[in-house]
């Protein structure tokens, strides 16, 4: 995958923490809204989150085509693509910057990425971003990880790596958590901070 040279100076206008308009905002126990809602993946076939849940669980990712902060991480992708297979954990990865939808993040521009960054897994679009206001997610990335009874017990980031993704990270949140999960241990911690770009939502 190509390499990109990421500052994480990055202007404050992309940075996580900006106010926005949500009717949700998860917290750990909280049953997955909005289920049955179906979007329209990249293959051009339509899933619900109910669609892509396995027997252990899934993983929802918040994410998006040119975020530096999900082109930084994003190299982590494929590998949870794997490791939520092999233990049967659904996982699936959600655009909601549908004030992009016409430029950067349009389905033509998600087929393109998905290949380039070697995705593995589903790749579909939240249109008016009501799947991100239902959750409450603030930023790509930005990461839930639920039960089989689609029951919260995970949040925030994918690892520790928060201000130079050129290094190896020291704490793999989201893996210690996908493998505690299917073990039955308690995940510790259960949420981290999330940083990432703001979700680029239609206006109200």
């Amino acid at each position: 995958m190509k390499k990109y040279a990421l500052s994480f100076g990055l202007a404050a206008a992309v940075i996580a923490g900006f106010a926005f308009k949500s009717s949700g905002n998860l917290q750990l126990g909280d049953k997955a809204p909005m289920v049955e809602r179906e979007m329209e993946d990249i293959s051009g076939k339509k899933y619900s989150l109910k669609d892509l849940t396995k027997e252990n669980g899934l993983l929802v990712v918040f994410s998006c085509n040119t975020c530096p902060f999900v082109i930084g991480w994003e190299d982590a992708y494929p590998e949870l693509g794997e490791l939520t297979a092999k233990h049967n954990v659904g996982m699936v990865l959600v655009n909601s910057n549908e004030a992009k939808r016409k430029g950067d993040d349009s389905m033509d521009a998600m087929k393109k990425h998905y290949t380039e960054a070697g995705y593995n897994s589903q790749y579909v679009i939240d249109s008016n971003n009501e799947l991100a206001d239902a959750f409450g997610a603030k930023t790509t990335p930005h990461v839930y990880l639920f039960n089989k009874d689609m029951k919260l017990v995970y949040k925030g980031s994918i690892d520790d790596r928060y201000e130079d993704r050129k290094d190896k990270p020291s704490k793999h949140y989201l893996k210690n958590a996908i493998n505690a999960l299917v073990k039955g241990d308690k995940i510790e911690p259960a949420t981290t901070k999330q940083i990432g770009c703001s979700i680029k939502r239609v206006k109200a």
